[in-house]
C-alpha cells in the first residue's frame, strides 16, 4: 500500500486518529496550546484586517483542521468586545463537535463557500496525506510503500513536481506536495476578501531532508510512523512550492515569513520586564517573566519560531513583508 492511502485511512478513516475520541492536544503541542500570546497576535491581525475591510457587518474566522476548537475559543478571549460581536467563527473538522463549544461556533466537515475575513490553518497541511517517492541506483522515481519497498514509477504530474521542487538522488526519499497544494488552493479560493494563513512545519529548496520528514507522534513523544490509527502522522510542508501554487492565479499577494518574524511584527516579544518592576510591582514582574518565557517559546528559531507563515491577501494589503 502507498503511504498516501495509508495515511488517509489512519488519520481520517472511521477509527482514524483525528476522528476518534482522543484529543490531538494530548499527543502533540502546537502554538495554540503553547500560549495565549499566539491567539493574541492573531487577534491583532484580525483587528487590522477588519479595518482594511471597512468593518463589515460580519467578519469570518474559519479554522481549518480546528482540532477541538481551541484556537477559536482563545480568539474569543483575545478579540475586543465590539469586534467579537461581529465575529462569525467556523471550525472545519472531521471529528464530532465537542459538547463544550459555545453555540456561536459553527462546526462543519467542509469548507464554507465564501469567506470574508480570516481563513487559517495551523498545523493542518502537515497532516494532509501525501505519497512518498524514492529512487534506487538506476531507475526513475517510484512510490514508496508502507513496507518501505519501491513500487510503480510516479505519475507524470508527481514526476514533474519532484523535478522542480525536490529532485531525488539515489537512496533518497521525498514527500510529494501535490495534494497539499491542491488542498490549500481550494481553501484559499473561498476567500472573497481578507487573509488566508497557513502556519506549519516546513522546508525550502536547498534544505530538503535527504530521507524526508514523515514521522509519528503519540502522547507527546516522537514515534515511528505506523499507520494504525493510534498515532499522529505528519510530514513537513514544502512551503516554497506551496507559495508558488497559490500565488499564480489564486492569490497573487502572497508572502512567506517565519513565525518568529510574523509574531515579532505583531508585537510578541521575548524581552524580560525591567528588574526595577520586581520591587514596585512583584506580581506584575512575575507575570511579565511568564509572558516573556511564552513569547520565547513561540519565537524560538530552533522550535516553534521556525514554523512558516504563508499569508495570502485578497482585496486588502498584505500586513507584513518578508
Amino acid at each position: 500500500m502507498r503511504w498516501r492511502q495509508a495515511i488517509q485511512e489512519a488519520l481520517y478513516g472511521p477509527d482514524g486518529f483525528f476522528v476518534s475520541g482522543d484529543r490531538p492536544a494530548d499527543h502533540f503541542r502546537t502554538s495554540v496550546h503553547a500560549s495565549p500570546l499566539f491567539a493574541g497576535a492573531l487577534a491583532r491581525l484580525l483587528v487590522g484586517l477588519d479595518e482594511a475591510l471597512g468593518g463589515p457587518p460580519t467578519l469570518d474566522v474559519v479554522d481549518v483542521g480546528a482540532g477541538r476548537g481551541e484556537l477559536l475559543l482563545a480568539l474569543a478571549d483575545a478579540v475586543p468586545g465590539p469586534l467579537l460581536r461581529r465575529l462569525r467563527p467556523t471550525a472545519v473538522e472531521l471529528a464530532p463537535r465537542p459538547p463544550y463549544l459555545p453555540p456561536a461556533v459553527h462546526w462543519s466537515h467542509s469548507l464554507p463557500a465564501s469567506v470574508t475575513g480570516l481563513l487559517i490553518a495551523t498545523e493542518w497541511l502537515d497532516n494532509v496525506p501525501v505519497d512518498l517517492a524514492g529512487r534506487d541506483t538506476t531507475g526513475p522515481a517510484r512510490y514508496v510503500h508502507v513496507d518501505d519497498s519501491l513500487g510503480e514509477p510516479v505519475s507524470d504530474v508527481d514526476a514533474a513536481w519532484l523535478d522542480r521542487w525536490w529532485p531525488l538522488a539515489s537512496g533518497h526519499r521525498a514527500e510529494i506536495g501535490v495534494p497539499r497544494e491542491e488542498a490549500w488552493r481550494s481553501a484559499v479560493s473561498t476567500v472573497r476578501g481578507g487573509y488566508a494563513l497557513a502556519v506549519d512545519y516546513g522546508h525550502l529548496a536547498g534544505a530538503r531532508p535527504a530521507l524526508g520528514t514523515l514521522t509519528g507522534f503519540r502522547a507527546g513523544r516522537q514515534v515511528p510512523p505506523v499507520p494504525d490509527g493510534s498515532t499522529d502522522l505528519t510530514a513537513h510542508v514544502a512551503f516554497d512550492a506551496l507559495a508558488d501554487a497559490v500565488s499564480h492565479g489564486v492569490a497573487p499577494e502572497t508572502v512567506l515569513v517565519t513565525q518568529r518574524e510574523a509574531l515579532r511584527g505583531l508585537g510578541v516579544s521575548g524581552a524580560r520586564p525591567p528588574l526595577s518592576l520586581a520591587s514596585t510591582d512583584p506580581t506584575g514582574y512575575v507575570r511579565g517573566l511568564a509572558r516573556a518565557g511564552q513569547a520565547a517559546e513561540l519565537t524560538d528559531p530552533a522550535g516553534l519560531g521556525s514554523h512558516f507563515w504563508l499569508l495570502s491577501a485578497v482585496g486588502v494589503p498584505v500586513p507584513f513583508q518578508p
